[in-house]
């Protein structure tokens, strides 16, 4: 799952700067390719721990 998380957010991203160089610039394409992406970062990093919750672990 972690590896189409990676490629959705590398297929937006190649879709945005697509779109940037393109003459005709369409910002709803460039919106949603931008929501992918920050949707596919947050969906990552909720996999990795903080060192908070380390913490309070060893403090049981």
């Amino acid at each position: 799952m972690k590896n189409l998380y990676w490629l959705i957010m590398v297929v937006a991203i190649a879709v945005a700067f697509y779109e940037q160089n393109s003459d005709e610039k369409n910002t709803i394409v460039m919106v949603i390719a931008l929501g992918v992406f920050i949707f596919g970062l947050i969906k990552l990093s909720a996999k990795i721990p903080s060192k908070e919750q380390k913490n309070d672990d060893e403090q049981l």
